[in-house]
């Protein structure tokens, strides 16, 4: 199985963006590019929140570049959390498991507690945002996530608000429960050392052009010009 973007193009505004990869299924590989460049544009034409101009997405053969995000088998987590502040962790997830009504059905409180336990946050379906530090509510997104059972995984710099060894953590959490789950992870960072860490192949994108994915160390270790100058490498 695998993620195939089969020469896509796609245009927002006067930008467009161009690709052609694939991403194996349970990788890990980080996104790198300056602001700008269209990694954020890359995500959502995977998601489904930007149509395409031409070509193909196709997930484990299947082609899915007519479904709409919710119909696609991948999840997506942002710098903001998208929890709803006045709900319980608990309410806020049973949104994932039943966005239409929010109610619990048979067996929903146990697969909460679950996953929230996988998280490390055992106990707090009660609890409210105000009650949690900024760690515990990348946790209780990424639980929400998880909840949504999809083997695809996107992450658009969840993390970036959190201070060094929080979101150092918070990587090494995502990459144990992607590893676990033998989930398809992509991960835009502005951080190389993020992609060091978490993933064994990197993407690059500039000006709107999308590389194939290359192994992460020799890419950092030996930058293209583009890459080099973005990253402030001699």
């Amino acid at each position: 199985m695998a993620l195939h973007l089969d020469h896509i193009k796609a245009r927002t505004g006067s930008f467009d963006l161009s690709a052609d990869l694939t991403v194996s299924a349970g990788q890990r590989v980080a996104i790198i590019g300056a602001s700008g460049s269209g990694k954020s544009t890359l995500l959502d034409v995977i998601a489904g929140f930007l149509p395409l101009v031409s070509g193909v997405v196709r997930w484990a053969g299947q082609d899915i570049t007519a479904m709409p995000p919710g119909a696609r088998p991948i999840s997506i987590l942002f710098q903001d959390t998208n929890l709803f502040p006045h709900l319980t962790i608990g309410q806020n997830l049973s949104l994932a498991l039943n966005p239409a009504t929010g109610r619990l059905r048979a067996g929903d409180a146990d697969r909460i507690d679950a996953v929230l336990a996988r998280v490390g946050l055992s106990g707090f379906a009660p609890r409210r945002l105000s009650e949690m530090s900024g760690g515990q509510q990348s946790r209780a997104a990424l639980a929400r996530v998880l909840l949504q059972g999809r083997p695809v995984l996107l992450l658009d710099e969840p993390f970036a608000a959190l201070g060094p060894a929080l979101k150092v953590e918070m990587l090494d959490l995502v990459a144990e429960v992607a590893d676990a789950e033998e989930l398809t992870v992509l991960l835009v960072s502005h951080d190389p050392q993020d992609a060091r860490r978490f993933a064994a192949q990197t993407i690059v994108v500039e000006g709107g052009q999308v590389s194939a994915p290359q192994e992460t160390a020799a890419l950092l270790d030996n930058p293209p010009p583009g890459l080099r100058a973005y990253l402030g490498a001699r």
